[in-house]
């Protein structure tokens, strides 16, 4: 029995990203989850400690560091780190990498009076900059990326309670409504554009209702473009998320997008949602659907 626990992967979670982007937020959110959390470790002592954890009996099993550059003069060995992290039998490691842009982050700092690691001296967006260029290596080789621009702390939490409350249990799958006009969210995995397809915006009596609402359902399905469209999406989502299951991926993010995120976008989404929560655990959310009503 003892031999059993010990061949129990453990699961490493290494927090990271731009200062101001909710790292706090997200660290406290895993900690409430049972994750045995350790801030601000040095990069040059994660391999280390992921041995000690590996040989300390199997009573910890989930671990989330947070690496940020309030240890800057270790970050560039993270990489290294991560690359020992991968060698290491018995440590399944998970890079999360938590950005925001610019005017939210130096409206962050201001809202704080809290001044950049970076930029002491100088002005926050100085800093942000210089971090951005330093990060920019390890944010490409993040495994998920959670964009906290348009995110209330509480948001941020349900995010992280959603994603590794079940960590290693059957896949998640998120579908994001969203409109370009606003910017493509930078935290999917896959994104879909709907824009070709007729737009319910330019008929008068649909305008000021919502994917949500039969009438434009019924409207954005009746066209033929639509209905091959979706029959095309389905039969590659068919075919591609059980082998994101069987890799282990716990969560996957579908956006959908059309122009202002209120019609198509949100249509088809619901109607992914509808299709595939027989098979999985399926969250639907629609970020611009309030917008310009």
């Amino acid at each position: 029995m003892i031999e059993q626990e010990q061949e129990k992967a453990i699961n490493l979670l290494i927090i990271t990203g731009m200062s101001g982007a909710g790292k706090t937020v997200a660290v406290q959110s895993l900690e409430d989850l049972g994750f045995f959390c350790v801030d601000n470790l040095p990069p040059i002592l994660i391999p280390k400690f992921a041995e000690l954890i590996k040989h300390s009996g199997g009573g910890i099993e989930r671990v989330a560091l947070v690496v940020d550059l309030r240890g800057r003069e270790f970050f560039e060995s993270l990489t290294e780190a991560m690359e020992l992290l991968n060698q290491m039998s018995g440590i399944s490691s998970h890079i999360l990498y938590l950005d925001a842009n610019d005017q939210t982050l130096v409206s962050r700092y201001k809202e704080t009076r809290r001044r950049h690691p970076l930029s002491p001296n100088g002005s926050p967006l100085e800093g942000i900059h210089a971090e951005r260029r330093l990060l920019q290596e390890m944010k490409g080789l993040a495994n998920q990326i959670i964009d906290t621009s348009q995110l209330k702390p509480a948001q941020l939490r349900e995010k992280i309670v959603n994603q590794y409350s079940q960590q290693g249990s059957n896949l998640t799958i998120n579908i994001q409504s969203f409109g370009f006009k606003y910017g493509a969210p930078i935290d999917v995995d896959l994104l879909f554009d709907a824009r070709f397809l007729p737009n319910p915006h330019y008929i008068e009596e649909l305008r000021p209702k919502t994917g949500c609402d039969p009438e434009v359902a019924e409207y954005v399905f009746k066209h033929s473009e639509t209905k091959e469209f979706v029959h095309k999406l389905l039969d590659l989502l068919t075919f591609t998320l059980p082998h994101y299951q069987r890799e282990g991926k716990s969560q996957l993010v579908i956006g959908i997008g059309c122009t202002g995120g209120k019609h198509r976008s949100v249509a088809i989404a619901e109607h992914l949602g509808d299709y595939f929560s027989k098979e999985f655990t399926v969250r639907v959310s629609h970020r611009d659907i309030e917008k310009n009503k």
